[in-house]
């Protein structure tokens, strides 16, 4: 019998001492665990900041980009008459007639205006391309309406 209990003591103290193993371990883990948890925290909230701060500079930037666009025509370095742009937008910026305020357009620019650094989107790329290339041409539509001030009826379109 005193071998059985001597038995029993062994399990019940292997048992506490694998208990007593998982509570500490289970504890630093779990610090650890918490620390980790903080430290990501400030470095997400910091980047969210930064995201932040980023899209608000590239919001500014765009908007002055636009607004740039709209005002090229009449700053001192535009060098056609400002009556002659006319603002397109995309997917490119302006065109202008030289020479249509007098009456005799000499030519059509196409312009695509940027500011800073920015550059020429792919779709801009082969714009320019395609009008460098003389792949540009003048259509004249007359589309078929009804005319909502006639008592006939137009034929079917």
């Amino acid at each position: 019998m005193g071998s059985f209990l001597l038995g029993m003591l062994v399990v019940i103290v292997m048992l506490a001492v694998i208990w007593l193993a998982y509570v500490i371990l289970r504890w630093r883990f779990g610090r650890r665990f918490r620390e980790w948890q903080t430290q990501e925290r400030q470095l997400l909230e910091s980047e969210r900041e930064n995201i932040r701060k980023s899209a608000i500079n590239q919001s500014r930037s765009v908007l002055g980009g636009k607004f740039t666009e709209q005002i090229a025509p009449f700053l001192p370095d535009f060098k056609y008459d400002p009556t002659e742009a006319r603002f397109i937008g995309t997917p490119f910026d302006l065109i202008v007639f030289p020479g249509l305020a007098t009456g005799n357009p000499q030519e059509i620019v196409i312009m695509e205006i940027k500011t800073r650094h920015s550059t020429l989107s792919p779709v801009e790329r082969k714009i320019r391309q395609l009008i460098e290339d003389g792949m540009v041409r003048y259509e004249l539509l007359y589309p078929k309406v009804n005319d909502a001030y006639s008592d006939k009826p137009t034929e079917d379109l």
